[in-house]
């Protein structure tokens, strides 16, 4: 891999390896914390442009932190931001509330360039971008280091997801599946208690169904036993919360000083 090239494309390599990946989402507007996960050893970072605060701005920023110390970002986004996150250089995107392989279909279509012959998507081309190296490194050389080298990420957080989760891993195109536990109690009724019985069972089914379509299936793990958990069900990549692991580290510094401090819930940070 070029250094030189801002678009690091070692992301759908990793989601092929079939070794553990350990991520973490990152709402806080803070490419230090970008460089922060990349020094503390994770395998890539989610920028969460879904539920944080950063603008495109930031967003860019963060992207170049993250291929200054050597973390492959992924950036959980909406549909529309698509276009533009790769643009900047994202070496993957996380779509959430994926339900249908119909809905898969359309976000392999906006992340592929379409080349000669029909093949690949209906992203648009332009190659004065940062992805391109500003012109430096645009043309179909790009084009294919893109088509080959960005990975998409589906997530599933609905019954219905989970119930079309073989289906919508079948996708070509679909690189990982993340189960979102947080959304998908709240779809089931359970609030945010995904550890009730149904839920678990609805996550296991889910990662399972798209193990067996051959595509790394990944979700939320907060301490070894959970990874392990779903690791045992099919998983291969698993990711914390930023906020969580600082506020919980936090929490602990002030109980030093403060006896009587309540803990924190790196759940309910979530």
């Amino acid at each position: 891999m070029n250094s030189r090239i801002p678009l690091d494309d070692r992301l759908r390599g990793m989601f092929r390896s079939g070794e553990r990946l350990r991520g973490i989402f990152n709402s806080l507007s803070s490419p230090a914390l970008v460089e922060m996960c990349a020094f503390a050893g994770f395998d890539f970072v989610v920028i969460d442009n879904e539920h944080g605060s950063a603008d495109l701005q930031t967003t860019e920023n963060m992207l170049r932190a993250a291929r200054a110390s050597g973390i492959v970002p992924v950036v959980r986004c909406l549909p529309h931001d698509i276009p533009r996150l790769l643009d900047m250089g994202a070496s993957g995107i996380q779509v959430p509330m994926v339900s249908t392989p119909e809905q898969a279909r359309d976000l392999v279509d906006r992340v592929r360039y379409p080349l000669p012959g029909g093949a690949g998507g209906h992203r648009g081309s332009a190659f004065s971008t940062r992805a391109a190296g500003y012109g430096a490194y645009g043309g179909p050389s790009h084009t294919q280091r893109s088509n080959d080298g960005v990975g998409l990420v589906v997530m599933i957080e609905t019954p219905e997801g989970v119930a079309n989760a073989h289906a919508i891993a079948s996708v070509p195109g679909v690189d990982a599946v993340f189960i979102g536990p947080n959304d998908l109690a709240h779809a089931m009724g359970h609030e945010n208690r995904w550890s009730d019985p149904p839920v678990q069972a609805a996550i296991d089914s889910a990662l399972r169904d798209v193990a067996r379509a051959g595509i790394c299936p990944g979700t939320l793990a907060f301490s070894q036993a959970e990874e392990d958990r779903y690791g045992a069900v099919g998983a291969r990549f698993f990711c914390t919360v930023a906020s969580a692991v600082i506020t919980q580290a936090l929490a602990q510094a002030a109980r030093r000083s403060n006896p009587a401090a309540a803990p924190a819930s790196a759940r309910s940070a979530y």
